[in-house]
C-alpha cells in the first residue's frame, strides 16, 4: 500500500470520505433530535470542521496521490519511495487527527501539524520538476502554495489571531482546487477521450482544443479563487465567475462528450467538468442576484465537480498504474451516479424545499457515503495488492 503515492492517498481519501461524512451526519442527527454533544473533540463549529476536512483532508489527499504519480511521468524522474510516501502519508493523517482532537491541543500546534504536509509535498514536486521546468507544470506548485495559504487563513482565525478569515479561507481553498481541475482536467479529459475514440474508430470526430477558451478559463478560475479572501464587490466576483464558467463550458462542449456516453470511465470525467462549469455559473448568479444561495453553488462545486472529478480520476489512474484494463466495474459506474446525485440533492434540495434541510442533507450525505463505499470496496484489492503479472501471448 505504501509502494506508491496513489495507492496510499487514493485509498485513504476514499475511506476518509466515508468516515468524515458519517461523523458529520451523526452530529447532525444528534442536533436534529434535540440533543447535543457534551464534550466535543473538535474546537470549532462542526460545520466548519466538515467543510475544512472535505477540502483540506479529502481533496488534498487525492491531489497528493495524483501528483506523486503524475509528476514523475511528466519529468521522467523516479517515483517517490516508500520512506517518503509513508512519511508524508503520516503527516496527512496526523493533520486529520489533530483537527479532530483540537479541543485538547493548543491551536497553534494543531495549525502546524495540519499545515506542514503540503509544503513538503510541494518541495518534493518542485525538486522533480527542475529537470523539466515547464511553466504549465510549475504552476501546480504555485497552486499548492495557494491551498496552503487558504488553510493558513482558516487556522489563523481558529488560533484567534484574525477575525472572519476562516470562511474566506475555506472558499479560497475550494476554488483553488477547482482551479487545479480546470488545468489538469482540461488536459486529461480531452486526451483520454481522444485515445478512446481513436481505438474505437480511427475516423471518429475527435475532441477539439479551443486555446482562447482554455487560457481564459484557467486564468479566470485562478483569479476567482484568489478573489475569495479579498473582499471584492459582488458584481466583480459574479463577472469573474461568469467568465470562468462560460469559458470552461466552451472547452467542454468541444470534447465530444456525446460519444462517451457508453463508457463510464469517460463520461464520469465529462460530468465532473460539467459540474465545475455549473458551479462557477451558480456562484456568479448567487453574487449577482442572490439566487441560488451561495451554499448551493459551493456544494455543486465541492461535491459534483471536486468529488465527482476526483472519483473519476482515482478510479482510472488506479487501473492504469496497476496494469489493469481501463474499464471500471459496474458498481463504480453506480458510484459516479451516486456522487452526481449527492451534488444535485444538496445543491438544489434546500433551494426547492427549505423546510426539509435535515432530510436533504441526510439524503445527500447518504448518497456520498454509498458512492465512496463502493469505491473503497472495489478498489481495496486493486490498491493494496501487487500489480498483476502480464499474460504472455503465443
Amino acid at each position: 500500500m505504501l509502494t506508491a503515492g496513489f495507492r496510499f492517498f487514493f485509498l485513504s481519501a476514499g475511506l476518509f470520505a466515508v468516515v468524515s461524512m458519517t461523523l458529520w451526519l451523526v452530529w447532525l442527527g444528534i442536533h436534529a433530535g434535540g440533543g447535543a454533544v457534551q464534550a466535543p473533540t473538535i474546537a470549532v463549529a462542526p460545520y466548519m470542521w466538515h467543510a475544512h476536512e472535505m477540502i483540506f483532508g479529502y481533496a488534498v489527499a487525492v491531489t497528493a496521490g495524483f501528483f506523486l504519480t503524475a509528476v514523475p511521468s511528466w519529468t521522467n524522474t523516479a517515483p517517490a519511495r516508500i520512506v517518503f510516501v509513508s512519511s508524508v502519508g503520516g503527516l496527512w493523517l496526523a493533520g486529520r487527527i489533530a483537527v479532530w482532537f483540537a479541543a485538547f491541543l493548543p491551536a497553534i500546534l494543531v495549525a502546524v501539524i495540519d499545515l506542514v504536509f503540503l509544503p513538503i509535498l510541494a518541495v518534493r514536486l518542485a525538486h522533480q520538476m527542475r529537470n523539466n521546468p515547464q511553466p504549465r507544470n510549475l504552476v501546480v506548485v504555485g497552486l499548492l502554495a495557494l491551498v496552503t495559504a487558504a488553510n493558513l487563513l482558516v487556522h489563523l482565525e481558529w488560533i484567534g489571531w484574525t477575525e472572519d478569515t476562516a470562511a474566506a479561507g475555506l472558499r479560497f481553498g475550494l476554488f483553488t482546487i477547482a482551479g487545479l481541475i480546470t488545468i489538469i482536467g482540461g488536459r486529461v479529459v480531452p486526451a483520454f477521450t481522444r485515445n478512446a475514440l481513436l481505438r474505437r474508430d480511427p475516423e471518429a470526430r475527435l475532441p477539439k482544443s479551443r486555446a482562447p477558451a482554455e487560457r481564459v478559463g484557467i486564468i479566470a478560475a485562478i483569479a476567482f479563487a484568489v478573489a475569495m479572501p479579498l473582499g471584492l464587490p459582488g458584481w466583480l466576483l459574479a463577472l469573474i465567475a461568469t467568465v470562468a464558467g462560460l469559458a470552461n463550458l466552451t472547452r467542454l462542449l468541444g470534447w465530444q462528450w456525446r460519444q462517451t456516453l457508453g463508457e463510464p470511465i469517460l463520461w464520469s470525467l465529462h460530468l465532473g467538468f460539467a459540474m465545475l462549469s455549473a458551479g462557477y455559473l451558480m456562484m456568479a448568479a448567487a453574487h449577482a442576484f442572490g439566487v441560488p444561495h451561495e451554499v448551493a453553488a459551493l456544494h455543486i462545486t465541492g461535491i459534483g465537480a471536486i468529488g465527482g472529478m476526483t472519483l473519476a480520476m482515482m478510479t482510472r489512474a488506479a487501473l492504469g498504474h496497476t496494469g489493469r484494463p481501463l474499464k471500471v466495474a459496474p458498481p463504480i459506474a453506480v458510484g459516479y451516479v451516486l456522487i452526481a446525485l449527492a451534488a444535485l440533492v444538496r445543491g438544489f434540495g434546500t433551494e426547492l424545499l427549505p423546510a426539509a434541510y435535515y432530510e436533504v442533507v441526510f439524503l445527500s450525505g447518504a448518497l456520498w457515503i454509498a458512492g465512496f463505499s463502493l469505491f473503497a470496496l472495489v478498489y481495496w484489492p486493486i490498491l493494496t495488492r501487487k500489480r498483476p503479472a502480464r499474460r504472455e501471448t503465443a
